[in-house]
C-alpha cells in the first residue's frame, strides 16, 4: 500500500501519518505545496524519532505525481464519494490519497475518477474526521484485506509471556 497526502497543511497530522506509515511498512507520498517544512519541529515531534526511517517521496504537484506513477490505482478519500472505504477491494500496490485538512482533494481531481473515490461514513452534520485518523481507518482496512502481510510478528508481552505462548 501507499499513502498520498495532497498538499497537507498541518505538520502534526503529517507526523502522525508518517508514524502510522512506518508502523505498517507503507511509503508516504507528499504532493506540494506543503503547509510546513519537512524539518518542522511539530512534524518530528508527532513522528517521534522515526521520521528519518520513513520511506517518503515529495512531488512538485499532482501532475508530477501522476507522471511518476502512470497506470497505478489511486483511491481518493473524500466526504463526497458514493462508495465507502469498506465497499472496495484494495490491491497490495494501490495508493490511497487524502487531501489537505481545510479543503480535501480538489474536485477537479475527484471528477476525473469517480470510480476510485471513497468515503468514511459519518454523521451528516460533521464536515470531516481528523486527517491522521482518516488515514489510519482506511489504511488498516486495506491492510486487513491483504492479511496484514509483513505485520504478523507482534502480540508479545515485554516482561511476561501469554499463557498461550507456553
Amino acid at each position: 500500500m501507499n499513502i498520498v497526502l495532497h498538499q497537507p497543511e498541518m505538520p502534526a497530522n503529517t507526523g502522525n501519518i508518517g508514524r502510522t506509515c512506518l508502523a505498517t511498512n507503507t511509503p508516504l507520498h507528499l504532493i506540494e505545496p506543503l503547509g510546513f517544512q519537512l524539518n518542522d519541529k511539530a512534524l518530528k515531534r508527532a513522528g517521534l524519532d522515526y521520521w528519518h526511517e520513513l520511506d517518503v517521496t515529495k512531488y512538485d504537484d499532482y501532475t508530477d505525481f501522476c507522471a511518476k506513477h502512470p497506470g497505478v490505482t489511486v483511491w481518493k478519500a473524500t466526504t463526497k464519494a458514493h462508495k465507502t472505504y469498506a465497499d472496495v477491494v484494495y490491491g497490495p500496490d494501490d495508493y490511497i490519497m487524502f487531501g489537505k485538512e481545510s479543503a480535501g482533494i480538489p474536485e477537479e481531481i475527484l471528477v476525473e475518477d469517480e470510480e476510485h473515490c471513497i468515503r468514511i461514513p459519518m454523521a451528516p452534520d460533521i464536515r470531516s474526521l481528523n486527517l491522521s485518523n482518516a488515514v489510519a481507518i482506511v489504511l488498516y482496512e486495506a491492510l486487513r484485506q491483504q492479511g496484514f502481510a509483513g505485520l504478523e510478528d507482534y502480540g508479545k508481552l515485554h516482561r511476561l509471556s501469554w499463557k498461550s505462548d507456553t
